[in-house]
């Protein structure tokens, strides 16, 4: 049989040491690569975790096919370290030895601000792919979220890292980033909106678009959650910038659908608060992932109104899969999404009341946006569709440096 295609990911947060979406996308990702034959490690900070959390997570299911390596030294001093100055610091070595020579033919970066930085991006000698889950490449914060109350479109970096409570990071006054990107072969945006956002903000490297994407589960037959009302859903947590203090006010009173909140997070008192004395709303708390399902199959649309600017919106597909419409703020990559068909878009509470009201009113719209969520689901986001994707950025990469041995590889992938 043929030598697999080795693939080494590297990732500051991975399940079960994970917070949000991009140590889930990550694992996906790796699950899915395994699925088709390719040989995958992910490397891992378990100390970035354990630090930020306070505690060691729960277990979670891991799929067999994928290796893991978690990193474990100093507690919170070596993410620190690497926080402020961009370089691995006290796991240097333990990089250099899952990066022996020869141990992978990919080594493929994400989420690296706390497990290597900068300076990770020059170790090892293989095909280098980087996937930018968030904005960290031109944003300390992550988030293009400036002074953690509005939309950043201009530099103000030093003070605004204050206003997160994180100390500014020196090495991005060095140039340390931009003398070490010439290392990587091709970087991945999630969006063609985040791609923009990354060049505005100064970053040179092209990049090529590549979305995320889900398992299908067009055959669960669960059944959906059935409550006394018809009613419209929010996934997420519970966090300011998520909006959902905007969507909350346009379900006063007592006439029309509900809205259903599955979510919850440092936000969620001043939400409950703000919906006092406000029947349709209706707070569920956390639900597990496995039926989160239910409640996007009852529902007439899933509303997204996050005023932040997002790198994709996983939400939204996951809501797609499932055939379930989305109603989504005008802002950053839901126009691009929403437009492939199953979306409708909304750029203030005004407007948001006035959808709602023609959904729930409107049968056969309702219906056409279902068709519509689900085909453009399996057009664009089906994970077999964009994983061909993904060993296309791949197969560029190698070509681009004349690897034959990694295009013989790929060749041979199921």
């Amino acid at each position: 049989m043929q030598d697999p295609l080795r693939i080494g990911m590297f990732t500051t947060f991975y399940p079960p040491y994970n917070f949000g979406g991009d140590g889930i996308g990550v694992n996906r990702l790796a699950t899915a690569l395994a699925r088709v034959g390719c040989d995958v490690t992910v490397v891992h900070d378990r100390d970035a975790y354990v630090s930020l959390a306070g505690k060691e997570p729960a277990p979670s299911p891991a799929d067999p096919r994928v290796k893991t390596v978690a990193l474990r030294r100093q507690g919170l001093i070596s993410p620190l370290l690497t926080q402020q100055l961009g370089r691995p610091a006290l796991k240097k070595s333990e990089l250099e030895a899952v990066m022996r020579d020869g141990a992978f033919d990919v080594l493929w970066y994400h989420n690296v601000s706390l497990i290597g930085g900068p300076l990770l991006l020059a170790m090892g000698d293989a095909v280098k792919i980087y996937e930018a889950h968030e904005h960290w490449l031109v944003c300390p914060t992550h988030v293009l979220w400036r002074d953690n109350h509005e939309l950043c479109d201009e530099r103000r970096c030093v003070r605004c890292q204050l206003t997160y409570s994180r100390p500014p990071q020196i090495w991005r006054h060095t140039g340390l980033l931009e003398r070490n990107l010439h290392h990587v072969d091709r970087f991945i945006a999630k969006s063609a909106f985040s791609k923009a956002k990354h060049a505005a903000f100064g970053f040179a490297p092209d990049m090529t678009v590549v979305p995320y994407f889900l398992p299908d589960l067009a055959q669960d037959d669960s059944p959906p959650y059935q409550p006394e009302k018809p009613y419209l859903l929010f996934v997420g947590r519970l966090e300011k910038i998520k909006g959902l203090q905007d969507v909350i006010p346009a379900f006063a009173g007592s006439e029309g659908p509900d809205l259903v909140i599955v979510g919850s997070g440092t936000y969620e008192g001043a939400l409950r608060a703000l919906a006092a004395g406000m029947p349709r709303v209706k707070f569920v708390g956390a639900v597990p992932s496995d039926r989160v399902s239910a409640y996007y199959r009852g529902a007439e649309a899933l509303i997204v109104p996050s005023v932040c600017y997002e790198t994709f919106g996983i939400i939204l597909i996951e809501a797609f899969r499932l055939g379930t419409p989305v109603l989504a703020r005008n802002i950053g990559p839901f126009p691009e999404i929403a437009g492939k068909g199953g979306g409708l878009l909304f750029k203030d509470s005004e407007e948001l009341v006035s959808l709602v009201s023609r959904l729930d009113e409107d049968r056969e719209l309702r219906e056409r946006l279902r068709l519509d969520a689900r085909q453009s689901f399996e057009k664009y986001w089906r994970e077999d569709v964009v994983i061909a994707q993904y060993l296309d950025v791949v197969r560029d990469a190698a070509e681009a440096r004349g690897d034959e041995r990694v295009l013989t590889k790929l060749r041979g992938l199921q």
